[in-house]
């Protein structure tokens, strides 16, 4: 009997992890790297899995959403926790590794695979049949066209994207619900208001912090204005937020019974109202700026982080209207994407998501049910997000426990409560794989 096969565009961590789950399973692939032949501005070795930033997975704790999504990926066989362990070097209580011993041991595993045959040349169209598209944020310019054009839109462009809050950890004593002119429902928004002196202290924080660096690939005259981030506004003229991002105009504080001097809005980013974007607030402040400045507006002295903004060069597709929790392509059920391409951020989701693209596309081949991860998960939250129709302005997001349902008793301690929130993952994860282990 022939076997199934199936074709993975990109040799990197959602690359790999797809191809392991397809070859533990009995399935031929074809691994497509054009690393040596072509290199992209940020690569340089021609090893599977190169990291170009940073050489940290984040924190392993359980506390931590970093570490929770890391103990999933464990329980489904993931090869690069795998792997990271293994070339571990000292850091503290996060996973930093030896990043070229790390690559080195990856590629040496995937090419021991019996069944993963890789390809070092460049794929510049979408092929027929069972495709994997597993590329980062620098795929090569003819791929990414065909992929533009086949998600109905261009993929590479610099962006800046706006914090993302826990609405728990908002100060509902400082902010109330009211739509702009009453238009819509009460509760589309949430309103944090200044006062004058507030917002004096507000804005000369913000005009003085510092920005993040840029990637030397990353740096251009041109990206602020199509998305300005909110420092930048704020530098041209005192009052230029207030008449922007945070206009007070048709909104009454009923604590006061008149207008702010200055009010920024929060709205939904998720159906289940867990989390919170801040309107027009995109920014490249540094991440430890954003939480220094952004806790001097009242409702948000507290405020817990799912996302930093960030800006840089975004290459992904807009996997919301595209995909299914699977992966998979809504239109071709046989075409999946994987890693940062669908909008997951950073090494570990990239590679969460290849594992689940992978066993997706095994359980389809195989004529079995799909496999989603419970909503406690980190994994099937993330699957859910980029998945997610409501989302109206989709941005790349990374591990984060807003992402989760809350608990049904609420934990006030945050370390325990995010013990809880990972036990209960953790333990949800794995009935669901025993009932699949009793199954089959």
């Amino acid at each position: 009997m022939e076997r199934k096969k199936v074709k993975i565009i990109g040799g990197g961590f959602a690359g790999c992890e797809a191809a392991v789950q397809l070859s533990r399973r009995g399935i031929e692939v074809e691994l497509y790297e054009m690393k040596p032949k072509v290199y992209s501005p940020a690569h340089s070795n021609e090893n599977l899995c190169e990291l170009v930033c940073s050489n940290s997975f984040k924190a392993m704790r359980l506390e931590s959403a970093a570490g929770m999504m890391k103990a999933e990926m464990k329980m489904l066989g993931s090869l690069c926790v795998e792997c990271a362990e293994k070339t571990a070097v000292p850091a503290g209580g996060a996973l930093a590794v030896d990043r070229d011993a790390f690559s080195r041991l990856v590629t040496d595993r995937i090419e021991s695979e019996e069944l993963i045959t890789v390809i070092r040349e460049e794929v510049t169209g979408i092929p027929d049949g069972n495709v994997i598209i597993a590329v980062g944020p620098l795929a090569s310019a003819p791929l990414s066209e065909s992929i533009g054009k086949l998600c109905g839109g261009a993929l590479s462009f610099f962006d800046a994207a706006a914090p993302i809050v826990t609405a728990e950890s908002i100060d509902f004593d400082r902010a109330f619900m009211q739509s702009r002119y009453d238009r819509g429902e009460p509760d589309d928004y949430i309103n944090c208001p200044l006062n004058k002196e507030e917002y004096e202290i507000f804005y000369d924080a913000l005009i003085n912090a510092q920005s993040a660096e840029t990637h030397e690939f990353d740096k251009r005259k041109d990206v602020y204005e199509g998305c300005m981030p909110v420092e930048v506004m704020a530098s041209r003229g005192h009052d230029t937020i207030r008449f922007g991002p945070m206009k007070p105009a048709g909104l009454v504080d009923p604590k006061t019974g008149h207008r702010p001097w200055a009010n920024l809005q929060l709205r939904k980013e998720n159906n289940e109202g867990t989390m919170y974007n801040l309107v027009g607030f995109q920014t490249n402040l540094k991440f430890s700026e954003q939480k220094r400045v952004f806790s001097l507006i009242p409702a948000l002295a507290n405020a817990e982080y799912v996302r930093y903004g960030v800006m840089h060069r975004n290459t992904f597709i807009d996997s919301p209207r595209l995909l299914t929790p699977c992966f998979s392509m809504r239109q071709r059920s046989n075409l999946f994407f994987a890693g940062q391409i669908t909008g997951v951020e950073g090494y570990m989701e990239s590679a969460a998501s290849g594992i689940l693209a992978g066993i997706n596309m095994a359980d389809m081949l195989e004529g079995r049910g799909e496999f989603i991860p419970p909503e406690t998960t980190i994994c099937g939250a993330l699957a859910r997000y980029v998945s997610d129709e409501s989302i109206k302005n989709f941005q790349p997001m990374g591990a984060a426990f807003g992402l989760l349902p809350p608990l049904e008793n609420r934990i006030r301690d945050k370390k325990e409560r995010y013990s809880a929130l990972a036990h209960r993952g953790l333990e949800d994860l794995e009935k669901m794989l025993n009932i699949q282990r009793t199954a089959d």
